[in-house]
């Protein structure tokens, strides 16, 4: 730990631009590394090694301590370090709201009502469907708010990832004045599947009570028939789809054999769209399931036939 340390450190005091540089700690707070670090925590800042060598802080520097929590903390050890422990439910949503609007395209940003349309959106709608969730929903495997809202703002930078400038690609006005007009559904889009898909099948009966009551206060249509899940927002024809409806109908190859036989379902279609529509954008997707419900066979079908060409694929296999 030491070399790692001590490189870490060395190549910021190497450093003569007027750059601030921070060096980032987290885990546990632990009293004897806050005893070895005594030196760098005052005013002195040297770092001292166990090999015996000092290292300056320069006055660019900073060290940064992200911790868990503060119960084997010392109040001086809080004091010296400078640690401000909030818990994540007196932070709210709001400030990683905040964070990610100033994180949007800037041909997107340029346009106010875009921001002011999303800060309504997030106002309304985030914070009432993550209590909405605590309260009256049940999950399987439990989550986070902001893991949630993460989600959904993956989601959103997915569709919004068409909006970023390239040397030969360029955004035009007309082309964000349309999304604008087309945020409330994506918004609503994204929250489904991402707030509302943690709970279980009985609970997203209950979601989709709590959604369609809220749709008409934005000006969203979404088809009666069935769930709000059983539907997405086609982009081309601005119009709510059945999720049947955007793959061709399925005609079994007499040449396949049975077991290369995959027939396409609502679950399939669905996470083959949301996992395609995030790694084209360039999120990472972890796609979790039992056994046996064909997350590799889907994933594969999609990863080696339904990705832009400019894709490639690598298959790796992993055991026990």
């Amino acid at each position: 730990m030491d070399g790692v340390l001590a490189k870490l450190v060395l190549d910021c005091t190497k450093d003569e631009s007027p750059d601030k540089h921070w060096v980032m700690f987290d885990g546990p707070v632990d009293a004897l590394w806050i005893e070895n670090m005594n030196t760098v925590l005052d005013d002195n800042k040297k770092l001292c090694l166990n090999s015996g060598q000092i290292i300056t802080l320069t006055p660019r520097m900073t060290m940064m301590f992200e911790v868990a929590d503060l119960s084997v903390a010392s109040p001086a050890t809080v004091s010296r370090c400078g640690m401000v422990y909030m818990e994540p439910a007196s932070l709210g949503l709001r400030p990683y709201f905040t964070s990610w609007l100033n994180t949007l395209p800037p041909k997107v940003a340029e346009n106010p009502g875009i921001k002011a349309k999303l800060e309504a959106l997030g106002d309304s709608l985030m914070g009432d469907a993550c209590y909405f969730l605590r309260h009256e929903l049940h999950e399987p495997v439990a989550t986070v708010d902001n893991n949630l809202l993460q989600s959904l703002f993956r989601i959103l930078d997915a569709y919004l990832h068409d909006y970023i400038e390239t040397e030969v690609k360029k955004v035009l006005p007309e082309k964000v004045d349309e999304l604008l007009m087309m945020l409330p559904e994506l918004f609503v889009f994204a929250m489904i599947w991402s707030i509302g898909t943690t709970t279980t099948l009985a609970g997203r009966e209950k979601f989709n009570l709590w959604v369609r009551e809220r749709l008409p206060a934005i000006g969203v249509t979404i088809p009666e028939e069935g769930l709000v899940y059983d539907h997405t927002y086609d982009i081309k024809s601005k119009t709510w789809k059945s999720w049947l409806e955007t793959v061709r109908e399925y005609v079994v190859d007499i040449k396949m054999s049975y077991n290369e036989i995959v027939v396409p379902t609502l679950d399939s279609i669905r996470m083959k769209y949301l996992t395609a529509l995030l790694l084209t954008a360039g999120k990472h997707v972890l796609t979790p399931g039992p056994t046996g419900t064909g997350k590799s066979v889907n994933t594969s079908e999609m990863l080696t036939y339904e990705l832009p060409p400019e894709y490639q694929t690598l298959i790796m296999t992993f055991s026990a």
